[in-house]
């Protein structure tokens, strides 16, 4: 189903995304990780259970 290059294409798209938001505007990006790094342990779960649902729902809808 999946072959090595889709894995570095995802991966790729990944770094992509990640990447936009700290070189279009650092400023906003740093407040933003700032407000990030308040959160206690289990806001940030609930935050990372999210995006891994959401995520896994897209890959299991999408194809």
């Amino acid at each position: 189903m999946f072959d090595s290059t889709t894995v570095v294409l995802a991966m790729a798209l990944v770094l992509v995304i990640e990447g936009f938001m700290p070189f279009v505007s650092p400023a906003s990006w740093r407040k933003v990780l700032t407000q990030i790094l308040q959160f206690d342990d289990g806001q940030l779960r609930f935050f990372g259970l999210c995006s891994l649902l959401i995520g896994l729902g897209l890959i299991w809808f999408l194809p």
